[in-house]
């Protein structure tokens, strides 16, 4: 098949054997393998049975081919959605793989009727990135950490925690995978793979036996991580947009906007105390910003505070916005009252 941004090849397993970026003009997967490839290990560590994955998982695995059915189950001017079931020993799998018109990424939306015990279900994306290093979403910034095992402390980082997404990037191109609900990912060289189910038996017998529902999405991007939008989609993906029927009274609307992509208006709640909004903000491309947040309408006073809402210092407002100076992976914490 074919979008504006890709030319995409299924085997016959329905795995994408080549997914060539137009625009880039490269192939995304490396030679030989597929992506979101559906790997089971066998999943049976020494100690806390739901808890660690060992590093000789990998020894024992089944890749999760079988189909019952692929089918196109929309084909529009705005999306394709290729549909595939799959069953695997007692247990169902079934992904709705949404490719857009108007944006790089690909979702794989995702049901799994899950009766298996002690093993872990993984997704593979082995991209064909040159890279010795990965970079993992985390609470207010990231992290990034080898993908080599040239060290005994590198090896024991075959599982990675991270957030909403994932990322392996050279001088002028990267693959970020993104996740909705899923945590645990192992990176090897321009690999990375998704945790998404691991049914452990102890202390709860049959832990995650049950449906399941979750979205991951391949997110292909030109240039690394920092000069990408791979943080905003992964936001899109975790907040997507809802409509509902209405009139508005505004052609547009916008609480809080920030005018630095660096600068991740991460949370608005009310203050504790009752009294005003908060909005806490961090810096997430590890660079010095200048940003100016516009709010809706102008307030009677902005104060930055600390982190339990104590006030610090006032900030200047300037009809209905603010501007302040934020530090490398810095989080700040604004009280503004209407």
């Amino acid at each position: 098949m074919e979008t504006p941004f890709y030319r995409v090849t299924f085997d016959e397993n329905g795995t994408i054997s080549s997914l060539f970026d137009k625009e880039s003009r490269r192939e995304v997967a490396q030679k030989d393998k597929s992506l979101n490839q559906l790997r089971v290990f066998e999943d049976k560590p020494i100690y806390y049975d739901n808890w660690d994955i060992d590093i000789f998982y990998r020894e024992k695995y089944w890749d999760v081919n079988d189909k019952t059915s692929m089918r196109w189950a929309e084909e529009g001017p705005v999306e394709a959605v290729l549909e595939i079931e799959r069953p695997y020993s007692k247990s169902l799998i079934r992904q709705r793989i949404h490719f857009y018109a108007d944006t790089r990424r690909i979702d794989f939306e995702t049901y799994v009727d899950w009766h298996e015990n002690q093993h872990l279900l993984k997704v593979l994306f082995p991209c064909d990135v040159h890279t010795d290093e990965a970079t993992f979403d985390i609470q207010f910034g990231n992290v990034t950490r080898k993908t080599h095992t040239n060290t005994s402390w590198d090896m024991a980082r075959f599982e990675s925690c991270g957030h909403k997404w994932a990322d392996v990037s050279e001088g002028g191109y990267g693959v970020a995978v993104l996740n909705d609900c899923k945590y645990g990912h192992s990176a090897h060289e321009g690999e990375i793979d998704l945790t998404l189910i691991k049914s452990g038996i102890e202390p709860n017998a049959t832990t995650d036996q049950e449906e399941h529902f979750f979205t991951y999405s391949l997110y292909p991007h030109a240039g690394a991580w920092k000069q990408s939008d791979v943080p905003q989609e992964a936001y899109k993906l975790n907040q997507p947009a809802f409509a509902v029927k209405g009139a508005a009274k505004e052609q547009s609307y916008s609480f809080a906007a920030s005018s630095c992509d660096d600068v991740v208006i991460e949370t608005v709640k009310k203050a504790e105390n009752g009294d005003g909004f908060i909005l806490r903000v961090y810096e997430n491309r590890n660079t010095r910003a200048n940003a100016v947040i516009t709010l809706a309408k102008e307030p009677k006073s902005v104060t930055e505070c600390d982190l339990l809402e104590n006030p610090t210092e006032a900030v200047a407002v300037q009809g209905d916005a603010f501007e302040f100076t934020i530090l490398p992976y810095e989080i700040k914490t604004f009280l503004v009252k209407f």
